[in-house]
């Protein structure tokens, strides 16, 4: 008899696949997983996770990751970036699978853009909902499935808590990797939008974090959110940050053993 155990991976662009070290040293320490909830970035390396459980390969594919997946420029109308590039990306890597095939339950968080409502998907085809989860507004054109537009779901939440406690987890793991860089050169479009959705983002954070019961928060302030050149180091960041919170999260277990 143990804990149900959900992993709430958040938003934060480049700066994401620190959940991949997060995910490893989880699973080195036997820490299950039962349950997945993405926003962004984090709705991309759990999908991943979830097409296949294995460590070793979302390893590689982070570190094979290159902007030539997901930069398809398009002439600017709702966004810079078309996004065809990383649904056949995801495609591929998730083996055409839907969400519900996935070897556990993952929910991706997106955001209604007409109506801002949190959208959690669990069912249909993976490359669709982790499209629209990562489209950060400005950046990508919006995802649209059926009639309606998505945009990023960290616009909503951050680090889905909230939507991994609604899958049944008794015990909910945050990992936090957006941070406010501060003081850093702005240049371009994409540092103006970022650093805003980073500011706006911070100031609705509170109250998930009071509602997690473990936050992992990886120390990713010195990489650059746009840049997917320093892989190597932020995988590596999300392994230190977890092997710092192991112990918080086995006595998490035990106690809830306890109380049963």
């Amino acid at each position: 008899m143990r804990p149900k155990i959900g992993l709430a991976l958040g938003s934060g662009s480049a700066r994401g696949f620190a959940h991949a070290g997060v995910l490893k040293v989880l699973k080195e320490e036997n820490i299950p997983i039962d349950m997945i909830a993405g926003s962004s970035i984090g709705a991309l390396a759990g999908t991943l996770y979830g097409a296949g459980s294995d460590v070793e390969r979302l390893y590689r594919l982070a570190q094979l990751f290159k902007r030539k997946y997901y930069t398809d420029f398009i002439v600017p109308k709702m966004g810079l970036i078309a996004g065809n590039r990383i649904k056949e990306f995801m495609k591929l890597m998730t083996f055409g699978k839907t969400l519900e095939e996935l070897d556990i339950p993952v929910a991706v968080v997106a955001t209604d853009l007409s109506t801002g409502e949190k959208v959690i998907f669990t069912e249909g085809e993976i490359a669709s909902a982790v499209r629209a989860s990562i489209s950060i507004p400005g950046i990508f054109v919006p995802e649209k499935i059926g009639d309606r537009l998505f945009v990023d779901g960290g616009l909503v939440e951050r680090v889905p808590v909230s939507v991994a406690r609604g899958l049944g987890a008794d015990i909910v793991i945050g990992v936090d990797v957006s941070v406010i860089k501060r003081n850093q050169p702005i240049v371009s479009i994409y540092d103006v939008i970022m650093q805003s959705i980073d500011i706006m983002q911070n100031e609705g954070f509170r109250q998930h974090e009071i509602a997690c019961d473990c936050m992992i928060r990886p120390k990713v302030n010195q990489f650059n959110a746009r840049t997917f050149t320093q892989l190597d180091e932020i995988i590596e960041a999300g392994e230190v940050a977890a092997r710092e919170h192991i112990e918080e999260i086995k006595a998490l277990i035990a106690n809830w053993k306890e109380s049963k």
